[in-house]
């Protein structure tokens, strides 16, 4: 079972990466993907638990915005974690990040939503890539909601009043930076539209003609008739079909392993790396 799409406390998650290697393996994963959001902090940790028949495949969940605005997540796989000019990417990213929660904060606030950067900090897990989830857990703590799917539900989400798109590189630029650092490139969830306004069949073209290598059609955020329009997409642009959990821990419902990806079509994305890198024990 191959799940390219998990997280750790490293970013949003619950799950330390040990704990989350400990847990692909007792769920039975052959190969797991690491993809924590814009950083790759967490992949020394995971190699040094990793143990038995299990895969890791290494990467990040790379935070994007469109020109026009539209929010886009795109995970790069496989690429060289010493490649300068990407961790320098990632890490304007994660920059970015701060300022942007300071202003929600502050919409929050003059919503009458009592939450302070303090409280969000206090339940950030030192170290994390700072993001909404975190604000999600502040107002938990809080007593505003009940859960990170509520907080998301009622104010965090993409057409929230609350809410701030932050510094990210285009869709295009995270693709062509992924494939300089030899990776390959595979849009996340494309559309999760209960997440807010999401890209439409024609803009799958460009980021092919970028070097995107395949789409997550198999996602819980997808309905069916979003997974069948996505799975046409990949068959007319010859682009690989993936499939992945979207693990947080117990930052949301998703289980590990919940979708996963064909061998055949991992097959063929690790092949258009520029080299193999998959990590075995």
């Amino acid at each position: 079972m191959i799940d390219l799409h998990t997280h750790t406390n490293c970013s949003d998650g619950t799950d330390s990466p040990a704990q989350l290697v400990n847990k692909a393996l007792a769920e039975g994963l052959t190969v797991l993907a690491l993809t924590d959001h814009d950083t790759t902090s967490g992949w020394e940790s995971a190699q040094k638990t990793l143990r038995g028949d299990l895969s890791l495949a290494l990467g990040a969940e790379i935070s994007c915005l469109t020109s026009d605005g539209i929010s886009v997540h795109m995970l790069g796989l496989l690429f060289d974690g010493a490649h300068t000019q990407m961790q320098e990417m990632l890490e304007n990213t994660r920059d970015g990040r701060i300022p942007r929660a300071h202003k929600m904060i502050e919409l929050l606030n003059a919503g009458g939503i009592r939450v302070s950067m303090e409280d969000v900090e206090s339940v950030k897990p030192v170290g994390a890539t700072l993001g909404r989830p975190h604000i999600a857990d502040a107002l938990v703590k809080n007593g505003v909601v009940s859960s990170r799917d509520e907080a998301f539900t009622d104010l965090l989400h993409n057409n929230s009043p609350y809410y701030v798109a932050h510094l990210a590189p285009t869709p295009e630029d995270a693709i062509s930076m992924i494939r300089s650092a030899g990776g390959v490139a595979v849009i996340a969830h494309p559309f999760a539209s209960h997440r807010g306004k999401v890209l439409s069949a024609a803009d799958f073209l460009p980021l092919k003609n970028a070097g995107l290598n395949g789409i997550e059609v198999n996602h819980r955020d997808h309905n069916n008739e979003e997974r069948n329009a996505l799975a046409e997409i990949a068959h007319e642009l010859d682009l690989v079909v993936t499939g992945a959990s979207d693990y947080h821990g117990t930052g949301k419902l998703n289980s590990l392993g919940e979708n996963h990806t064909h061998q055949a079509q991992w097959e063929r994305l690790e092949s258009e790396a520029d080299q193999r890198r998959v990590i075995r024990a």
